[in-house]
């Protein structure tokens, strides 16, 4: 029993860590984000630009970026909107811009030639961009601009590179049942999403991609010590533990298809798993990509080493076999994200030692950066060693919390 105390309290403290470790992170990204006051005036002083729509309405702000006729234009009063050409009978900014049409092909690490470059003013669905140095640039119609996007943000996302602290998106989600009664209870779950994609706009192709990921839910009931019918009973606790974690490197050789590495590991004490650990290799495709939905399947060849609570001799196993996973996201309406991952490994060298995982999420936006989250993880692993009582196969969990989202800062 101490193997399975110690691994009990030490997966628990581990979690804390990181949960700590990672609220601090998000206290000092929310301060970093703020502006410092002398920024904010000057973005106060600069005029702003502005946009008229079909139907007379006017709106004062600052053009984002064009991308395949959708305009992205922010304002302090109703925040991002997003408005095709066909909906906007004017636009003039000025902030200076880049008009990409679609004739270019923007490529990493290289600028393209003779891009237009200046302010720009829009009506009757032609372009005209208006250079600081005066040349007389041909209107562009709508339709053939694939990007306008500021001169800024298209040399730093072609030429430059993020650093390694630079680029990530995700979120940190913490939640926790307590119960004081006649039996006390407690639970804590926790989540940390971590992406990088480089470059980092969406009108860019991906070049890589690095996910971190990580997991946990630790619980405990303990029934107090009593005397029934002049027989003692001592104290006992029940406790369950269950954590994954996980992380890959993608690298990109065509718009959708990529080459990736990865690592994850596993721990389930109400299955008898001590640690699972995975090492492998292999290829994905993106076979979905628009703006509202994404999915991508996987597949690997891998090493896999697993290790089991108070296992007997020949229990412990080193694997040769695969991971097939889909990743499915998908954005509802008033910004609510559900997210899916299913992925099933079994192993070449040992037919019975299989495993498979299904993890759902929804995402509900509350305030700012913060969210409401709810979900499941399914987790079965068809060789757990024998017990008593016998352990089962399955292992599901319901959980919820509070979700802080970390915006890149590149």
């Amino acid at each position: 029993m101490s193997s399975r105390r110690n691994a009990v309290l030490f997966f628990p403290s581990f979690s804390a860590f990181l949960l700590a470790l990672f609220t601090l992170l998000a206290l000092g990204h929310a301060i970093a984000a703020e502006p410092d006051s002398a920024s904010a005036k000057d973005a106060k002083k600069a005029p702003p630009d502005v946009i008229v729509f079909s139907n007379g309405d006017q709106l004062s702000g600052t053009f984002v970026r064009e991308v395949s006729g959708t305009v992205t234009f922010h304002s302090d009063i109703v925040g991002d909107i997003n408005v095709s050409w066909d909906k906007i009978k004017e636009l003039r900014t000025l902030s200076k811009l880049a008009v990409l049409d679609k004739s270019v092909t923007p490529q990493r690490h290289k600028l393209p030639p003779n891009i237009p470059q200046g302010t720009i003013s829009v009506s009757d669905e032609m372009i005209t961009v208006h250079p600081d140095n005066g040349v007389l640039i041909e209107p562009i119609p709508v339709k053939s601009a694939q990007y306008i996007v500021d001169e800024a943000t298209m040399t730093k996302e072609l030429i430059g590179h993020p650093g390694i602290l630079e680029g990530w998106n995700g979120a940190a989600t913490a939640g926790a049942t307590i119960v004081q009664a006649t039996q006390k209870q407690y639970t804590f779950n926790g989540a940390v999403n971590l992406a990088r994609v480089v470059p980092t706009v969406t009108w860019l192709n991906p070049t890589s991609r690095t996910t971190i990921d990580f997991t946990g839910s630790y619980g405990k009931i303990t029934q107090p010590a009593y005397t029934s019918e002049g027989v003692f009973y001592p104290e006992t606790d029940t406790k369950s533990a269950i954590y994954h974690a996980d992380a890959e490197q993608d690298q990109y050789f065509s718009p959708r298809v990529y080459a990736l590495g990865q690592t994850a590991f596993d721990h389930n004490y109400s299955q008898g798993l001590d640690l699972q650990q995975i090492y492998g290799g292999g290829i994905g495709w993106t076979i979905v990509k628009q703006p509202k939905q994404q999915l991508d399947i996987k597949a690997t060849i891998q090493y896999e080493k697993q290790t089991f609570i108070n296992a007997s001799s020949g229990v412990n196993q080193d694997l040769i076999g695969s991971t097939f996973a889909g990743v499915y996201l998908l954005k509802l309406p008033k910004g609510i994200i559900f997210n899916q991952q299913v992925s099933y490994i079994p192993a070449y060298n040992n037919s019975t030692a299989y495993s498979a995982n299904e993890t759902d999420t929804l995402i509900f936006p509350m305030y700012k950066k913060l969210s409401f989250t709810v979900g499941t993880i399914d987790s079965y692993l068809n060789n757990p060693p024998p017990a008593v009582p016998p352990t089962l196969r399955n292992s599901f969990q319901f959980t919820f919390g509070a979700t802080y989202a970390f915006k890149s800062t590149y």
